[in-house]
């Protein structure tokens, strides 16, 4: 048996970062870009390198030139972790795999470390792949859960529930991450949002720009448990734009939220540093008279506009003149697509 199961980029429209210190956000799939898992049984375990999993160099300077573009790591390690998460959490259910083994190939084209969960998606592709291959039903509001704790509790790296939620439900959703809630039922509440109601949207990044998610949330992380006001304080304020953007978007005034999308880019600059060309990325849309925020932890921004065609042609030109690339985001399902 060979199966394929898939899982797409993301953006996060509203709220962000405050996903991961129990408060809320408003977040979108991006079907334009996605991590796809190939799963069959084989004689022994075996995962395959994919496209950031070089070995081998032309040079030096290639090699210095992928660390830069991808990292030190690849998805190996995130297959791994994910094997290892979605066994022990088996365990703990008293769920008695088969002894089949398998193998996992897998292929990406979600842009290296901008922001657009690139990681999470690989995770969660593969976590529908082993569920798929030896038959395991997860509860829908729990799985993103079990995807978290792959990177949080097996890789050690800072993160929310935000990128997992969407992933797991797709389209556009509203999360609350309420503590008293989760600590209740085990997971927040997710809700659909109305995708006639937003305004139109656009993606833009940039390559260079590239930073991994551990660097921005760990500083954050390490604040926010000190007590550090300015932290605590500002993830309030972000939830309170994704419960905001919530009562417009529900209220068929959701071309109304741009504004509280430059504020909570305006708020985040005031919490960490930013770079001068993440910083481009959002002033650029700005100056062209869109409204803009990151995407996720930076390298990529979302932006809201008028829908004036001329002004997209406009914010395109713009960014591509520096070397950065717009999209316009596909959120609902593609007809041929099919998950396995």
């Amino acid at each position: 048996m060979m199966l394929r199961t898939r899982a797409h980029a993301r953006a996060g429209l509203i709220g962000n970062p405050s996903d991961g210190y129990f408060g809320k956000t408003i977040s979108f799939i991006v079907r334009n870009f996605g991590a796809e898992i190939t799963c069959y049984e084989s004689p022994r375990v075996v995962i395959m390198p994919g496209p950031r999993d070089h070995l081998t160099f032309q040079s030096r300077e290639a090699l210095v030139s992928d660390v830069r573009l991808n990292g030190y790591y690849g998805g190996i390690r995130l297959i791994k972790a994910t094997i290892k998460a979605f066994s022990d959490s088996c365990d703990e259910r008293g769920i008695v795999l088969d002894r089949r083994n398998f193998t996992i190939e897998y292929q990406t084209n979600i842009p290296v470390r901008v922001g657009l969960a690139g990681s999470s998606a690989i995770i969660t592709a593969t976590m529908r792949a082993l569920m798929t291959f030896y038959g395991v039903e997860i509860d829908l509001p729990l799985l993103p859960n079990l995807i978290l704790r792959v990177e949080t509790e097996e890789l050690g790296i800072g993160a929310g529930l935000q990128d997992r939620v969407i992933q797991v439900y797709e389209n556009a959703v509203y999360m609350d991450f309420d503590r008293e809630l989760i600590a209740q039922q085990g997971y927040g509440h997710y809700e659909y949002v109305d995708l006639a109601s937003l305004p139109p949207l656009f993606i833009a990044y940039h390559d260079n720009l590239s930073e991994g998610t551990e660097i921005t949330h760990n500083d954050l992380r390490s604040r926010f448990n000190r007590g550090d006001r300015a932290v605590v304080e500002g993830m309030k304020t972000f939830a309170g734009f994704a419960e905001e953007a919530r009562q417009l978007i529900a209220t068929g005034r959701g071309r109304e939220i741009g504004p509280l999308m430059d504020a909570n880019f305006d708020l985040r600059e005031r919490l960490v540093r930013i770079s001068e060309g993440n910083i481009r990325l959002i002033q650029t849309g700005r100056r062209l008279g869109a409204h803009t925020k990151f995407a996720g932890s930076g390298g990529a921004i979302v932006g809201a506009y008028d829908g004036d065609p001329e002004r997209l042609e406009r914010l395109r030109a713009a960014y591509e003149a520096f070397g950065a690339r717009l999209i316009q985001p596909i959120i609902e399902p593609i007809l041929h697509e099919v998950h396995a």
